[in-house]
């Protein structure tokens, strides 16, 4: 994926669907992933294996690097809770920023894969 062809990838309706892993691929992972982490709730239910760099701003589709089990609820420090669908609203932010030309496709994939908390939190949590 780069910036210059967007237009023909990321910024196509409907693209990400065409690259999507199956779930039987992800759920599979996951159990793994669970484990390798250590967490302590091992309830399946209680995560959605995710991109850490969305499909929508190019993240590489079954790269394990690039999955993660994330928490489907997850409370900050200042007692905030943060559901994963947060994350979904900041991917969706930023292939609009990235395809409407306001944000580098690189600058979208670096900010999302740093800590994207922050990043939905200086956005505006969109």
């Amino acid at each position: 994926m780069t910036q210059a062809n967007i237009s023909t990838t990321i910024c196509k309706s409907g693209w990400a669907a065409t690259v999507r892993p199956p779930s039987a691929y992800t759920n599979a992972l996951k159990v793994v992933q669970i484990r390798e982490y250590g967490y302590a709730d091992q309830n399946l239910a209680d995560y959605e294996e995710d991109h850490l760099v969305p499909l929508e701003i190019g993240g590489a589709p079954r790269d394990p690097a690039n999955l993660w089990p994330e928490p489907r609820a997850i409370v900050l420090p200042d007692g905030t809770s943060v559901a994963a669908d947060a994350k979904d609203g900041l991917e969706n932010y930023l292939r609009r920023s990235v395809c409407g030309g306001s944000t580098l496709l690189g600058d979208a994939q670096r900010l999302i894969a740093g800590d994207w908390i922050r990043a939905w939190q200086d956005v505006g949590s969109p």
